[in-house]
């Protein structure tokens, strides 16, 4: 994903109502922009970090910024839009980078089912096969080196689970894929250390035959690209 034009920098100085962040413009004129991320944001959303945004040069938007990346540590680049996640992984399976999930030509997005009333991600289809891919924003890293997910309790995570449990039953595909915004890591695991249930679920999970990918992504204030599988430890 190439952005239209280069993000521009700010210091965080205060992220709140989960939606909003007060930040400083290299001129020194502090505005309100708005968070693309409903998440805890742990470990990149302290504040002082850089941060990068994009104008959207809407005069009708209240928030005329969108904060779309983090810099916690120097030239380490976090991309914390929940909602691009979608648009990188159906990039990357079109461009062939995941090769695990080649063989669907038909992608569509926000299907509708399950038992809990869910949306699945990705419905991959073709002429003999459905395969549902559900997909976790991956920003938070370990001391170790490890991308962890979630960073606080999700029970909706938890419900997802659940749902590709059920699809598994009925002899389709259920993909739990983790797409990790950043680069700076190399495995995955679940933060058993924050929601223990949803790290005991996605070990039944893949128990019982949901398949589980981790991709991490190039991250520049130009561009976001998945890159490369990473190790799963769970």
């Amino acid at each position: 994903m190439q952005f239209a034009s280069s993000y521009i920098p700010a210091i965080l100085l205060r992220r709140y109502k989960r939606f909003l962040a007060d930040v400083e413009l290299s001129d020194g004129q502090v505005v309100t922009v708005h968070t693309p991320n409903t998440g805890a944001m742990l470990g990149v959303s302290s504040p002082g970090i850089r941060i990068w945004l994009r104008d959207t040069l809407s005069s009708t938007r209240k928030y005329r910024y969108s904060w779309e990346i983090s810099e916690p540590a120097e030239q380490v680049y976090v991309g914390v839009h929940t909602g691009i996640v979608n648009v990188l992984v159906t990039e990357a399976i079109q461009n062939g980078i995941i090769n695990e999930l080649q063989g669907y030509p038909r992608i569509e997005q926000e299907v509708g089912y399950g038992a809990e009333k869910s949306r699945i991600d990705l419905m991959l289809q073709n002429d003999k096969h459905r395969c549902y891919v559900e997909i976790k924003n991956v920003t938070a890293r370990d001391i170790q080196g490890n991308a962890i997910f979630p960073d606080a309790v999700s029970t909706r995570g938890q419900k997802h689970l659940r749902e590709l449990m059920r699809v598994v039953e009925t002899g389709d595909r259920a993909v739990i894929f983790y797409c990790i915004q950043r680069g700076d890591i190399d495995g995955f695991r679940p933060a058993d250390e924050i929601d223990s249930e949803y790290g005991r679920l996605l070990r039944t999970a893949v128990a019982q035959g949901v398949d589980i990918f981790a991709y991490k992504a190039a991250v520049t204030p130009t561009s976001i690209r998945l890159t490369q599988s990473v190790p799963i430890r769970i």
